[in-house]
């Protein structure tokens, strides 16, 4: 069994090939970068700055969206998009449509110039040490106001988290700082991106800590709470955003309360892995649709979105005006099915066609949703246990949005920030843990780590293995061994490798290619050689490693191959020896860079 099977298997590709920008032209004076990488206290100043910049870059852009759709689709300034049922059916057609050419035009434009370099935090935090372009977050985030401002059901935070963590990122390279303080920055900055756009700053650390950070230690405590409360205070200050109205009296914590909640946890994480996997069918659909590049994507979505905007304007936007709207309204359990499959089906064309956003918020209104329809269906044959709407709304919009997002706490501390009641957290409490245990032992994914594994990448969270592809076997391999040609007598080969001298000999063809690897025991253990060439004792022959395989995958292959000493080649066509790797020195080598990581993160 050969480590490299083939030779067209892909090489594992280290962290260079898809990283962001390159390094920054210019840093902060020295006195300013040795205080913040020596005090503690000049991380969190360095954390408050970024969430005051936060705040006031989810004002802006928030602000921007709800001018763009005031005026493309002729709606009162303060009202939401999706709560306004006054919209023309010639600017629900046309907007759409119009955004989708523009975006498909800036798609042709930008095709290639950013390739490799549009990480979001997860995965800049989790391969690049928190380094994520500046340019390329940019146009992310232009796109993905775009994108909402045209009515696309797509949300905002993936644009506010991507913004407010390049400009973090910056902050970060400008004090040159350790790897893990900018993975600690980033992470401030999508802290302070969703506490402002919730109005939530426990929401939006537990965020950071969940989603972005992959940890919590008592070291990064304070640098995130700084930022999402600054945040929080910048955008409470500048846009004054209102809580979520949860009508009725909550429903009091009970045993049949806790049992329905579990319930709907168990209904929203299957209807969460439901729409994950609604938008990837979406994805590989509209992918195939090659007609100019692919520039028909965009405006075959938006005909659709607008048809299904035409039966109900709530798919329209992110879904807060609807989702209130909704909730106070008291409306029938057939508006909530038909409400639930069309934002369903909305938000799937929207991202499957190419529009830029995330699911956020939208699976958080298909949670409420999905437990208003619960309540509602249930309230007449059962009044006296049912949850109310409100209750059962919040629960699951919490266990949906825990499904699709992956942080329970964060969408439980949402629950408490937005509805400001204790009892109505308690069953969030229960239809999150539920949802969570769920979709992680059936599904193993949230969103974004579901559409990293579509595209090939191995993260399943935000935890940094970027080093771990940067130890390869190119870094740990010896270029100093010794070779010997395959047909060379045994006899011969005992005289010029003394015992003692060599461990082992690597054979190679009379073409230079790797054709095995011979113990020096082995070799001297011959009593009557003869005639007997070296090769007939020529061991691990379609045993070898390529130069870009991380240390990881070379601990497997030595598990899988029980060998002391691997043989590095070129590559899998030439097989042309070019160094070993002995197992001793790659567990040396990588309990070493383990000890100095995990120093990093709790030592700090």
């Amino acid at each position: 069994m050969s480590v490299v099977s083939r030779p067209d298997t892909p090489a594992v590709a280290g962290p260079t090939s898809a990283a962001p920008a390159a390094s920054a032209p210019w840093r902060l004076p020295a006195v300013v970068r040795n205080f913040v990488r020596n005090r503690e206290i000049g991380l969190v100043l360095v954390a408050v700055v970024i969430g005051l910049l936060s705040g006031l870059l989810v004002a802006i852009i928030w602000r921007l969206s709800e001018f763009a759709h005031a005026v493309l689709f002729n709606i009162p300034f303060d009202t939401r998009l999706s709560a306004n049922g006054v919209i023309s059916w010639q600017r629900t057609l046309l907007v759409p449509l119009g955004g989708a050419i523009i975006l498909t035009l800036i798609g042709l434009f930008y095709a290639g110039r950013f390739k490799g370099r549009l990480a979001d935090a997860i995965e800049a935090n989790a391969l690049y040490g928190g380094r994520v372009s500046m340019r390329g977050s940019l146009l992310i985030s232009l796109q993905t106001l775009l994108s909402n401002g045209c009515g696309a059901s797509v949300g905002l935070e993936a644009g506010y988290t991507q913004i407010c963590a390049a400009f973090s990122s910056q902050i970060g390279q400008r004090l040159a700082a350790r790897r893990a303080d900018m993975r600690l920055l980033v992470a401030c900055g999508a802290a302070g991106a969703i506490s402002a756009a919730f109005t939530a700053p426990l929401a939006g650390a537990f965020f950071a800590f969940e989603v972005v950070l992959g940890a919590y230690t008592s070291a990064s405590l304070v640098p995130v709470i700084a930022s999402a409360v600054s945040s929080w205070l910048v955008m409470r200050n500048l846009v004054h955003p209102s809580f979520l109205q949860i009508p009725g009296v909550p429903t009091p914590a009970s045993v049949e309360m806790i049992g329905q909640t579990m319930l709907l946890g168990v209904l929203c994480a299957f209807f969460s892995i439901l729409v994950m996997l609604a938008v990837a069918f979406s994805e590989r659909v509209f992918q195939r649709i090659s007609i100019w590049r692919g520039a028909l994507r965009l405006v075959i979505g938006a005909l659709l979105l607008s048809g299904l905007a035409l039966l109900s304007p709530t798919v329209l936007g992110s879904g807060h005006g609807a989702m209130q709207l909704l909730l106070i309204t008291n409306p029938t359990w057939l508006m909530l099915l038909t409400t639930l499959i069309l934002k369903t089906l909305a938000s799937a064309i929207s991202l499957g066609a190419g529009f830029r956003g995330g699911l956020f918020f939208a699976s958080l209104m298909l949670g409420s949703l999905i437990g208003q329809l619960y309540s509602t269906v249930l309230t007449p044959y059962f009044p006296d246990i049912a949850l109310q709407p409100g209750t059962a709304a919040v629960a699951g919009m919490v266990a949906l949005g825990t499904g699709v997002i992956g942080a329970p706490f964060s969408m439980i501390c949402l629950a408490l920030e937005l509805t400001g009641d204790f009892w109505v957290t308690i069953g969030a409490v229960v239809a999150a843990s539920m949802s969570a245990l769920i979709v992680r032992e059936l599904f193993g994914y949230s969103f974004a780590t579901w559409r990293f594994h579509l595209r090939g990448e191995t993260i399943r969270g935000p935890q940094d293995i970027g080093w771990v592809k940067q130890i390869s076997a190119a870094t740990l391999m010896r270029t100093d061994f010794p070779t010997a040609p395959a047909d060379l007598p045994i006899v011969e080969a005992q005289k010029l490798f003394p015992p003692g001298r060599v461990k082992q000999i690597v054979l190679r063809h009379v073409d230079g290619s790797y054709t095995g690897i011979v113990n020096s025991a082995e070799l001297h253990g011959v009593a009557d050689p003869g005639e007997a060439l070296l090769e007939t004792l020529a061991q691990q022959r379609d045993q070898f490693l390529l130069p870009q395989v991380t240390v990881r995958d070379i601990l497997a292959a030595f598990d899988r191959t029980e060998a002391d000493v691997l043989v590095v080649i070129d590559n899998a066509e030439d097989r042309r020896a070019i160094g070993t790797v002995s197992e001793a020195h790659v567990l040396r080598t990588y309990s070493t860079e383990l000890e100095r990581r995990n120093q990093e993160v709790f030592f700090r």
